[in-house]
């Protein structure tokens, strides 16, 4: 007999999960996720949003402020700006080495002067690390003749679940759907437009499924709907489609190989605590 413990260890190596990319975008992410379980996609989708930590602004020292925002306002719409972060060179402020008091490897300082009339941009932000910046020409605000903006901004590593400023991106997925011709009606070519992303066709008087398309069906049911006793939808629980949006401050990419790197550490821990 195979002891315990060598059992375990044989499972584990035989269980290896699959990813298959399927379209791939500057801000977006969609893959397959084979041999999983619906626990471990939860938990995926659920580190992507809430665990992944990115840089945002959490203390503003306002020293000018003539615009028409109140400096409570403008603190807020700072606090939402996404920036690009570097995850290699910083940590959080919470797990530093200067135990809290801010310095070089878990803060950065951001600042901006300008007066009006302009159009003031989160692009116009000078930071102390350059690879810490606005993604985007965010407007912070407007400023009339002789209005002035000026102050000093701290970002820190953050995590969504405790604001959505520290949020990476969205994520979100669904069970890859199974779509099965059970029966062929006799007028087959009747129904040849029954799916509305064509995903079933009809091909020498036959229904078939289209396979390449099958990642775009959304089991609206129209099909069996119309034709019960010839189609047949089902859920496949061991393969999920996932989709990933980023904000801007990682790619998603990096926003993956990330969510994994946690979840892996998450399991070791529990692990040690099981034993």
């Amino acid at each position: 007999m195979i002891p315990a413990e060598r059992k375990a260890e044989k499972e584990e190596e035989e269980y290896k999960m699959e990813i298959k990319v399927i379209e791939k975008k500057k801000d977006s992410l969609s893959f397959v996720l084979k041999d999983s379980t619906p626990a471990y996609a939860n938990m995926l989708r659920k580190t992507i949003v809430d665990e992944i930590p990115v840089m945002a602004i959490e203390d503003v020292e306002i020293r000018k402020n003539s615009s028409v925002l109140y400096d409570e306002i403008l603190a807020h719409r700072l606090g939402l700006i996404p920036l690009k972060t570097d995850l290699k060179n910083y940590t959080a402020i919470s797990e530093c080495k200067c135990e809290g008091a801010g310095c070089a490897k878990c803060t950065v300082k951001l600042t901006l002067k300008a007066k009006g009339p302009c159009t003031v941009y989160a692009s116009e932000m000078k930071s102390n690390d350059p690879a810490i910046k606005a993604v985007y020409e965010t407007p912070i605000v407007k400023l009339l003749k002789n209005q002035e903006l000026e102050f000093e901004a701290t970002a820190v590593l953050g995590k969504g679940k405790e604001h959505v400023k520290w949020s990476s991106g969205h994520a979100y997925y669904k069970y890859k759907p199974e779509v099965e011709i059970i029966k062929n009606p006799d007028d087959a070519e009747k129904y040849a437009n029954i799916c509305p992303l064509g995903i079933i066709e009809v091909k020498s008087k036959k229904l078939t499924v289209n396979k390449t398309k099958m990642d775009s069906c959304h089991l609206c049911g129209n099909c069996t709907d119309i034709l019960p006793e010839c189609i047949k939808l089902n859920e496949n629980n061991s393969e999920f489609i996932f989709y990933v949006e980023s904000w801007g401050q990682l790619d998603t990419k990096q926003m993956l190989a990330k969510a994994v790197e946690l979840v892996d550490e998450q399991l070791d821990e529990l692990k040690e605590k099981l034993k």
